[in-house]
């Protein structure tokens, strides 16, 4: 938070270790039971000796600064959503009897959350160096080809079965065709999709490679970790996949008719604009799920320890602290990387499939 010098170094300072409360025992922490219900029941129970004392508790072996950390992260999730909002913060620190407007409070949001591309690069770059600008870029390189052959392979299978004798499909078969085709592509990668959003959230170091980061999920949140997010990946993959492969080849096909009735090739720039077009308009209509399934991946690595959300809460928690444009945070420079990418991998295909005599439909 922006200026916390200014009131939550004393918060650490003064949470107590609630494990030798007599009446925290079997109490809520942060859902305002009779201990944490008021600034006065916290002072009550406070201890004599000073949190940094060398005393050690029985309970938690000690007032570590991970323990002092989730305590003060209980107090202040006041509506137990695993986040802390603006509400949160009012009355949460209120307990503490640090009083706060909601005003001053939604000052240092604006300030702390929402940051701008330049800003983003630079936080990176001071954190990490210019090598931090590429961090899970290997994981994304091995991921992208499998990915991008099994979707356009089951795009071409699929528009044949769907096809069945029509010399040419119309849009509706070709959205039904990318929509299975991104489905079955996805759910064959995404562990390494869980993968990259690690190693790109990771701290500089935090992990030693792939294999590493791998097995530092494995063994702390099991096998289950690598399908995070993986049902709004799959409610978003699929308007994304299908909008996306429709849009495209219903604008090339209608390009070589009206401009290019001669030719086959429509050319680079022109499959390139149709890949642009067609990019946006299916990141459009899937964004604020694809957002959901990079925090869902995210929560475990940036909230260990701390329950974690479900997609529908994760929804309302956006909505509620940010509105509706909150859904679409991280559009901009999420553009500035699929279109070409997206664009240039549609040029790659064309091309192949004329040099290996693929006839699409």
């Amino acid at each position: 938070m922006h200026q916390r010098g200014s009131f939550v170094s004393p918060l650490l300072s003064g949470v107590f270790c609630q494990c030798r409360s007599e009446e925290y025992q079997g109490s809520d922490p942060g859902g305002g039971g009779r201990t944490l219900g008021s600034a006065t029941s916290l002072s009550e129970h406070r201890h004599d000796e000073s949190c940094d004392s060398p005393h050690h508790c029985p309970v938690c072996g000690g007032p570590e600064q991970e323990h002092r950390l989730k305590v003060l992260f209980q107090i202040l999730d006041v509506n137990r959503d695993g986040g802390i909002c603006v509400n949160d913060l009012t009355i949460g620190l209120k307990k503490l009897g640090v009083h706060r407007t909601e005003h001053e409070l939604k000052v240092h949001a604006s300030r702390s959350n929402f940051m701008g591309i330049a800003g983003g690069f630079a936080q990176m770059i001071r954190e990490g160096g210019l090598r931090s600008l590429w961090r899970g870029n290997g994981i994304n390189v091995l991921k992208i080809a499998p990915e991008s052959a099994i979707k356009f392979m089951a795009y071409e299978q699929i528009k044949r079965l769907i096809g069945s004798n029509q010399e040419t499909l119309g849009i509706l078969e070709r959205l039904v065709s990318g929509s299975l085709a991104g489905a079955i592509a996805q759910s064959s990668i995404y562990p390494m999709e869980v993968l990259k959003t690690r190693l790109a959230l990771g701290r500089t170091g935090q992990y030693s490679g792939m294999k590493d980061c791998a097995k530092h999920i494995f063994k702390k949140e099991g096998l289950k970790a690598f399908y995070k997010g993986y049902i709004p990946n799959m409610l978003g993959i699929i308007p994304y996949a299908g909008i996306d492969l429709a849009v495209y080849e219903t604008l090339k096909n209608w390009w070589l008719q009206r401009f290019a009735t001669d030719s086959a090739d429509p050319g680079v720039f022109v499959l390139l604009a149709c890949g642009t077009m067609s990019s946006t308009c299916g990141q459009l209509a899937s964004y604020p799920l694809a957002l959901v399934r990079t925090r869902m991946q995210a929560q475990a690595a940036t909230q260990e320890g701390s329950p974690q959300m479900t997609m529908t809460g994760l929804f309302r928690h956006i909505v509620r602290t940010e509105g509706a444009i909150g859904l679409y945070r991280g559009l901009a420079p999420n553009f500035m990387k699929v279109i070409p990418a997206v664009s240039i991998s549609y040029v790659v295909y064309e091309n192949l499939k004329i040099t290996l005599g693929v006839q699409s439909r």
